[in-house]
């Protein structure tokens, strides 16, 4: 880490691989989609074993990271949610927008385990992260459930909308493209209804890549309904 005149540059200590490719698709927030699992590798500098000596010992995690398809240059003090149907402004630091004077996110994921690889040094494995493949990481942190987990804590507007959730139709004629064990963390997936923002346009096919396969789908009322999934070319 250096300082500059202007603030602080930081460098990733690692940066995470999962399933999703593009922007599209990913949960807006961790842990909507428990299922999902991901693998943290370290940039050579910071492969030290005995740097992460004790963290097997937590349960979760938070992870540090870095919008790094949402950087633009300037900022806007207000932001449109997708979960408020995109027409309603709010204020940028009352919301989770990518879309911040300092493109920061924060995620809690749960740590399944901490593995030894011949090529990639000590890895980690978690669960629930709602990063993009190749995103950069600039911290890791255990979390405390003594301190982090704050229980009369209230939600702001989130708490709107906090229960929506999408049936999901995943037709067998498709639902057999899929690996079995891909089938239930797609469906946790589209239960939260990965679309930019409501949009009531039933007939409209929306698609997204997810681990190497071509996602389709159309939304009618409140139901969700796969209509294509192929390799991703």
């Amino acid at each position: 880490m250096t300082r500059g005149s202007e603030g602080v540059l930081m460098r990733p200590i690692a940066h995470i691989r999962t399933a999703f490719p593009s922007k599209f698709g990913i949960p807006r927030q961790s842990r909507l989609a428990p299922g999902l699992t991901a693998k943290i590798v370290f940039e050579p500098a910071f492969r030290r074993e005995e740097a992460l000596r004790g963290l097997s010992g937590y349960s979760h995690l938070w992870l540090l990271w870095y919008f790094s398809e949402s950087d633009r240059e300037g900022w806007s003090p207000t932001v449109r949610p997708p979960r408020l149907g995109g027409n309603r402004r709010m204020g940028v630091f009352a919301t989770r927008s990518p879309f911040r004077p300092n493109p920061l996110g924060l995620s809690a994921v749960k740590l399944l385990r901490v593995e030894q690889t011949p090529d990639e040094g000590t890895v980690l494995i978690v669960e629930g992260a709602d990063l993009m493949d190749g995103t950069p990481i600039f911290d890791i942190k255990p979390y405390l459930p003594f301190t982090d987990a704050i229980g009369d804590a209230t939600g702001g507007f989130a708490d709107e909308v906090k229960g929506h959730a999408l049936s999901v139709d995943i037709p067998p004629e498709w639902a057999d493209k899929l690996p079995p064990e891909l089938l239930p963390t797609l469906a946790e997936v589209l239960a939260e209804d990965p679309r930019p923002a409501y949009q009531p346009d039933g007939e409209r096919v929306y698609g997204f890549p997810f681990a190497g396969f071509e996602v389709r789908f159309t939304v009618r009322d409140d139901t969700l309904t796969v209509c294509e999934i192929r390799p991703d070319p």
